[in-house]
């Protein structure tokens, strides 16, 4: 039975960027790529481990990092399932509830989950390890 959910949302993401309601196959990756973006320079800026490393690695603030990154990418989550049920209401027979979470975090968790933590490392180069010390001391 999940192999049959997961084989039939493959098959509608392939099926869906060219039809009804495209352009949520590209606004929802891009906002999520915005807000990794976003918090991946707040991250490198404090001096933060990046995210999904964190989420495995800082036991203590497991919590606090998927508090941080809900507030963040929730709201995208949210507009990804909306969009998706009125997809299926408009093109599919009938609703597919699992078929909407799994597409939603396709295309709104998992960008996010992928990019922040590469926003961070990527911008520690330029940022340097002396800039939290700098800022600190000011």
């Amino acid at each position: 039975m999940p192999q049959d959910v997961f084989s039939q949302a493959w098959q509608q993401i392939i099926a869906r960027p060219t039809g009804p309601l495209a352009f949520r196959f590209y606004l929802q990756p891009a906002m999520a790529v915005f807000l990794a973006v976003r918090d991946g320079l707040r991250d490198a800026r404090a001096g933060a481990s990046p995210y999904f490393w964190a989420l495995f690695t800082e036991r203590g603030r497991r919590k606090e990092l998927l508090r941080s990154g809900w507030k963040s990418i929730g709201k995208v989550t949210l507009l990804a399932l909306a969009l998706d049920i009125v997809y299926q209401v408009i093109v599919l027979p009938g609703l597919r509830p699992l078929e909407a979470v799994f597409i939603a975090l396709v295309l709104a968790v998992l960008p996010y989950l992928l990019l922040r933590g590469a926003v961070t490392r990527m911008a520690r180069r330029w940022i340097g390890p002396g800039a939290q010390r700098m800022r600190r001391a000011a």
